[in-house]
Formats: structure tokens, sequence, C-alpha cells
């Protein structure tokens, strides 16, 4: 086996086991105890509350309590996953998709704090 075609064999078992885990491990619609610092000294929901539930609700296919979480869960997941992708020969497109994720973070947890 050449050495792409192994990485490659990696990266894909690699997400495979991920996306395995997300599937098959349930969190709770709220935490007991709130993990946000943020949320927890204002009141008010960060930019990634709600990210990690809404990433397991992807990962079960329930895209619609993936939004209820946090409306940019499916940017989160293919950012997530995206980390799985070879940089070889994809470099701008995984340049392109990490600033935009990173910028509509950034907007969407403005807009977050002064709407809410």
């Amino acid at each position: 086996m050449s050495c792409n075609r192994k990485a490659f064999a990696v990266r894909a078992a690699g997400a495979a086991a991920l996306l395995a885990f997300l599937h098959f491990v349930s969190v709770p619609a709220e935490p007991r105890y709130p993990l946000c610092a943020y949320h927890w000294l204002t009141g008010r929901p960060c930019p990634l509350c709600g990210l990690t539930r809404g990433i397991f609700a992807l990962a079960k296919g329930r895209l619609h309590e993936a939004e209820h979480f946090n409306a940019l869960s499916p940017l989160g997941f293919a950012m997530l996953f995206s980390l799985f992708w070879s940089r070889q020969g994809h470099a701008l497109a995984w340049t392109r998709l990490w600033a935009a994720g990173i910028a509509a973070f950034a907007l969407y947890g403005a807009l977050r704090v002064a709407v809410v």
C-alpha cells in the first residue's frame, strides 16, 4: 500500500470512528451543569453555545434539532470533518471553508449577543 493510500485509509478510519461516536453517544438536550463560562457570567449564549449538541444531533440525522441548538451546527460539522481531508490538492477549499466558518461564527456571535 502506498503512503498516500495508507494516509487516506487512516483519515477515513478516523472520520468513520468520529462519526460512529457522535451517532451512538447521546448528550442531554440541556446540560446538568452549564459549561460555557460566557453564558454562566452573562446569561447570554456565546457563538458556540449549543454547537456540541448540534453536532451530535447532525450525526444522528436530526437537522432541525441541530439548528435549534445552534444555527451554524451544519457549518461546524463540515469544519470538524474537514480536518480529515488531505490538504494537498484541497488547500484552497480547506482554507476558504475555515476562513468563511470563522467569519460566520464571529458574525453569528455578535448578532447572538446583541439580539438575544
